[in-house]
């Protein structure tokens, strides 16, 4: 690649005010954000992908928050109070991502979400029912409705599940579209003016006295702050993190007439996720089936993970309907030994936030927020 610049390029295209790295949720957030806070800054985001890489345009399109028997594992580990805090801050998250873009640019749709217990899990069903009442009156004020959780085994006949005896609803999850959600935000941040390079792929962050050097496949940046917000892959620029990458693998049927399923499904302590999508079922996890190798940031589809959403479809979710797999993909999450993203200053130019443990679509905006809000406190 000639990288003989001239004079006009390397004075215009390789020296900001700020630079983020990513163009993720979380990053596109932190430059619209600094932009606002100044509007005169220049501001360029560096991504390493064509598409913005990792899981923000990847992801199911989960607006959710927890579940039943996810909250309770957390308020075991976390206490009540922090509890409350978390899904707090998730729920201020979705409605800051739903204010910034518009329901309807992001297809937000509010159809329920649901957890499935199977016939031999009746102890664990059993203690997330009696979790019912403790949790809805402990998020009431967050969600503004008395009854976010509730029962409801009468649609497992209607949705046609086998094997399934308990179902819990959460009547404030929703969906969204993912890829809309993400090329909305592109939009925005273009409208702000800040310079977007895909392709582009940072290779070492240099601290000087003042500024920092980033040096790339496409030659040498220059920023007087630099955001990293590359969430699973950031230990190849910032080694010291505690970012632990996690595959998800999804699938997604071709159409299926007359399907029944509708809204968000989560299934086995939240390691399967499906939802309907333009009459098609979109299913993803199974990263519990192999833990070892899905803590990697290889894009790639494995034949164990994927034969067993296959046969999750096939016995339980859609046990008596024909279907065919038309697409299949896996998305890289970012997870960690405490359940709160990391948003730190790193040295006195470099800043970073990552690690959203699964939830980008929840917490990423407002990540992104606080990230240029922390910046802004040292400028």
């Amino acid at each position: 690649m000639n990288l003989s610049y001239s004079y006009w390029e390397k004075k215009q295209f390789f020296n900001y005010d700020a630079v983020i790295i990513g163009s993720g949720i979380v990053g596109l957030n932190a430059a619209i954000e600094l932009k606002k806070l100044h509007p005169t800054f220049k501001i360029a985001i560096l991504e390493a992908g064509f598409l913005p890489t990792g899981a923000s345009t990847k992801n199911a399109g989960f607006a959710c928050f927890g579940s039943v028997s996810e909250l309770n594992e957390q308020e075991n580990n976390l206490g009540t109070q922090a509890l409350y805090n978390l899904v707090k801050k998730r729920w201020s998250g979705l409605k800051k991502l739903r204010s910034l873009l518009g329901d309807n640019n992001i297809d937000y749709k509010n159809e329920g979400g649901y957890e499935l217990f199977k016939d031999f899990e009746l102890e664990k069903s059993k203690k997330s029912i009696e979790k019912i009442d403790h949790f809805n009156s402990l998020i009431k004020d967050i969600t503004g409705v008395s009854n976010t959780f509730e029962l409801d085994n009468s649609e497992i006949k209607q949705f046609g599940f086998k094997g399934i005896s308990t179902l819990i609803k959460n009547n404030c999850e929703a969906s969204i579209d993912t890829g809309k959600m993400m090329f909305q935000l592109i939009l925005l941040a273009k409208a702000h003016q800040i310079s977007i390079f895909n392709n582009c792929k940072v290779e070492k962050i240099q601290q000087n006295e003042v500024d920092c050097d980033l040096l790339t496949n496409h030659g040498q940046f220059k920023a007087n702050k630099v955001l990293v917000c590359t969430n699973a892959f950031t230990k190849s620029l910032l080694p010291k993190l505690n970012v632990v990458p996690g595959r998800g693998q999804v699938i997604v049927t071709k159409p299926i007439k007359n399907l029944k399923i509708k809204g968000t499904f989560h299934y086995d302590e939240g390691f399967y996720y499906f939802r309907n999508m333009d009459h098609r079922i979109l299913l993803g996890g199974g990263r519990n089936l192999d833990f070892e190798n899905e803590t990697t940031t290889v894009f790639s589809n494995t034949s164990k993970i994927i034969t067993a959403l296959e046969t999750l479809l096939s016995e339980i979710i859609i046990p008596d309907t024909p279907f065919e797999i038309e697409h299949q993909w896996s998305g890289i999450m970012a997870f960690g030994d405490k359940i709160d993203p990391i948003i730190e200053q790193i040295s006195p130019s470099v800043y970073c936030a990552v690690r959203c443990n699964g939830m980008g679509v929840a917490i990423g905006s407002q990540t992104g927020a606080d990230l240029a809000h922390l910046v802004n406190k040292h400028i």
